[in-house]
């Protein structure tokens, strides 16, 4: 076997190859001048396993290269992160269901492919190929250990993130929990743990994605007032846009984190021992 990446994904590829023992393959890019993508790879083998994740447009088309330049050989697809992947349902007449479309177009040339926490598990089915969910929260958990927090509470967003959370917290036997919202009045909304008091405690808040974090920084902001002693977010893909980061932080979070499916300065932590334990469960049998 051997390795190859698209753009966005060489350092978690790196990473994977080093735990595989398998060869990272150079891969070079390039932009012609009318914008059109193209790459080059160097010498595979009967067996490639592609790291890609779906970032933008451009790493989507870069997949698409990537997978038919290893024509000759059987193809595994890794998608640390699937753009698009939220589009899963038609909610107006006329719209694409995004994910579906995707997944089509990445199940050409490929014999199976591993997603990370992807967002909804249905999408897999769009995949013509045997498609897997793999979730890094023990490596989530692992992290939050290492920060040696005082009794920490692990907080999920949201009573649908509460699975993730918990499987976060069962890493050190945590307490966990899941933010509810609760409306004072017609302008005033509350935000709090549902069950477990937030007073005094180093709270961790955990999802999949955080994207412009809007949600977690008024999170943050009412946990304070709440006497939270400090307040952390976690999370698998850091997408961070509109400065997200920043507004985080300003809001009192003490650190932010994310992992390196989404590669960028928060990426602390690394799906490439999830990814291999899956590809290497899958090979045994």
């Amino acid at each position: 076997m051997r390795i190859i990446s698209t753009e966005r994904s060489q350092v978690l590829a790196a990473r994977i190859a080093e735990k595989l023992g398998a060869p990272l393959v150079e891969t070079k890019f390039t932009r012609f001048p009318d914008g059109e993508l193209y790459l080059r790879c160097g010498e595979l083998d009967d067996e490639t396993l592609i790291v890609s994740s779906v970032v933008d447009n451009d790493m989507l088309v870069q997949t698409l290269l990537a997978i038919d330049a290893a024509d000759q050989s059987r193809n595994t697809l890794i998608i640390p992160y699937l753009g698009y992947s939220r589009q899963d349902k038609r909610f107006f007449p006329g719209e694409p269901i995004s994910a579906r479309a995707v997944a089509r177009a990445l199940s050409t040339g490929i014999e199976r492919t591993y997603i990370v926490n992807i967002h909804d598990p249905g999408v897999l089915d769009h995949f013509s190929v045997p498609a897997k969910n793999v979730s890094i929260a023990p490596a989530v958990g692992g992290y939050i250990g290492d920060l040696r927090l005082k009794n920490p509470l692990i907080l999920a967003p949201d009573e649908g993130a509460i699975g993730f959370a918990a499987d976060v917290a069962a890493v050190g036997g945590w307490d966990c929990d899941h933010l509810e919202k609760t409306r004072l009045s017609g302008e005033e909304v509350r935000i709090a743990p549902k069950t477990i008091d937030a007073a005094g405690r180093d709270v961790v808040i955990v999802d999949d994605i955080i994207s412009t974090g809007g949600t977690l920084t008024t999170a943050a902001c009412m946990l304070r007032e709440q006497g939270a002693a400090s307040i952390h977010a976690a999370c698998v893909h850091g997408v961070l846009t509109s400065g997200a980061y920043t507004r985080l932080r300003a809001a009192g979070v003490s650190s932010v984190v994310s992992s390196d499916t989404y590669e960028n300065a928060s990426s602390f932590i690394s799906a490439a021992s999830a990814i291999v334990t899956a590809i290497r469960e899958d090979a045994h049998r």
